[in-house]
């Protein structure tokens, strides 16, 4: 039997493991893009080849709903001062390609050796550190004998030769300009390394729908270039440290895995586009600093979680939201008409949770945009004529409510159980606060009204 230390990846991600053992996946595709220096830059940074690595087995932008997410590439750097040319100036010329071997003359012991061949001899050449030589032994087509590669027969094809496993382990190579890193859809496992925190150019990083586990990889805490983050669909586990939405990202995405425990407090901080959490088992109340990502804040994906607790009035400030899903929580209290102020807000879920009370007519009046809002699943008694309109043009969904003259309702005793247990909100006074219809709306901290 494997020990635990056995399943875990082979190489840092300094060396970039995920390249070479995507070699071993025949249906996969590993491609290293240089991007030219005078081409728009994914980072902040001058004179610097940025490297794109795209490992994936698809290149998923979403999680479900139609995505909002624009890329946020800052603009390149000034150039600097010139003085006035005696003579007319070249244009800068491109470096040229690397000349690679012509695998076509050489002879392999087996086709699939042929098809990495070129792969690796790409990667090394993207290599600026070497200080031990282990490149020196990457020549020919005895692809067995390249130092830190290994070779072995698929199970099912003994008499065949195959690339089966890599060890970079304390070969100190470098690849420190790598700006864009997609090593999505793979079975990558074992623990991320901390060694990451060595690329500082490193703009995305999505190592999504693999096998990595442990605690939220916290190398990636600090890294003031990191613009795009996506971890979803592994097995990472614990609480998320408050410290990433410091940072400034335009998309965070770590939804199906298993972080447990409250949300942090500073979940707005930062100007970020895309928020999903969904599919873990994060517990307590939704923040209501939540708010102050008011400016930028487009989709916002808690569903399938196990919050609890009422829904504050400040995510009613996120005037920017187009989609935002709270479904299949333990959420309760009534639906704070702050919502009302979501003037492009395009789907809103509620369904599968305890939120009881009226559906606020503002809301179906004022949210031109809604193309789909769900409340099904819940315990709410009344539903006004304007909103009766939406479900007539299936905008609307109340089903498995408690709303006395509607079909396809709660059976009355289970509504009766429901409200005979006391039902309470802290500042309930909020609930019918809208603060776009007051002056100064779209300040950072809209005051709350006085209490009654």
């Amino acid at each position: 039997m494997r020990s635990p230390d056995s399943t875990k990846a082979l190489v840092s991600f300094s060396t970039l493991f995920f390249l070479l053992t995507y070699l071993c996946i025949a249906s996969c595709v590993a491609v290293a893009f240089p991007l030219h220096e005078n081409s728009s830059p994914v980072t902040n940074y001058s004179n610097k080849q940025t490297l794109e690595f795209d490992l994936g087995g698809h290149r998923r932008r979403g999680s479900g709903h139609k995505s909002h997410l624009k890329h946020k590439t800052p603009p390149p750097p000034p150039p600097p001062p010139v003085p006035p040319p005696q003579v007319p100036l070249r244009p800068p010329q491109a470096p040229p390609p690397t000349k690679l071997p012509d695998n076509q003359k050489l002879v392999f012991a087996d086709q699939r050796l042929k098809i990495v061949y070129p792969i690796i001899q790409n990667f090394k050449s993207l290599i600026t550190s070497d200080p031990l030589n282990i490149t020196k032994t990457w020549v020919g087509s005895n692809i067995c004998s390249y130092k830190g590669f290994y070779c072995d027969s698929p199970p099912n094809n003994s008499s065949a030769i195959a690339l089966a496993s890599i060890d970079f382990n304390g070969f100190q190579l470098g690849l420190p300009d790598i700006a864009l890193f997609h090593a999505n859809s793979n079975n990558f496992s074992g623990t991320v390394s901390p060694a990451i925190a060595n690329l500082p150019y490193l703009y995305e990083l999505d190592i999504s729908n693999n096998q990595f586990s442990g605690a939220f990889p916290s190398a990636v805490l600090g890294m003031n270039t990191l613009g795009f983050l996506d971890i979803r669909f592994n097995f990472f586990t614990g609480a998320v440290p408050p410290q990433i939405f410091n940072q400034e990202l335009v998309a965070l995405f770590l939804n199906n895995n298993n972080f447990m425990h409250n949300l942090p407090d500073n979940l707005g901080s930062s100007h970020i586009l895309l928020l999903t959490l969904a599919n873990n088992k994060f517990t307590g109340s939704i923040p209501s600093g939540i708010s102050k990502a008011f400016a930028a804040l487009t989709e916002v994906l808690l569903l399938n979680n196990q919050l609890t607790g009422c829904l504050p009035y400040e995510i009613g400030l996120l005037k920017q939201a187009v989609v935002l899903d709270f479904g299949n929580n333990q959420l309760t209290g009534p639906l704070p008409f702050s919502l009302a102020c979501l003037e492009n807000v395009e789907q809103l879920n509620f369904a599968g949770n305890l939120l009881h009370g009226m559906v606020p007519e503002v809301l179906c009046h004022e949210l031109q945009s809604l193309a789909n809002f769900s409340l099904s699943d819940n315990y709410f008694t009344n539903v006004g004529p304007i909103c009766r309109s939406l479900i007539g043009k299936g905008v609307l969904d109340v089903t498995n409510n408690c709303v006395p003259d509607l079909l396809f309702q709660r059976p009355v005793e289970e509504c009766a159980d429901f409200f005979a247990h006391p039902r309470f909100c802290p500042f309930m006074w909020t609930y019918t606060y809208i603060p776009c219809k007051l002056p100064g709306f779209g300040s950072l901290f809209p005051p709350l009204p006085p209490p009654p």
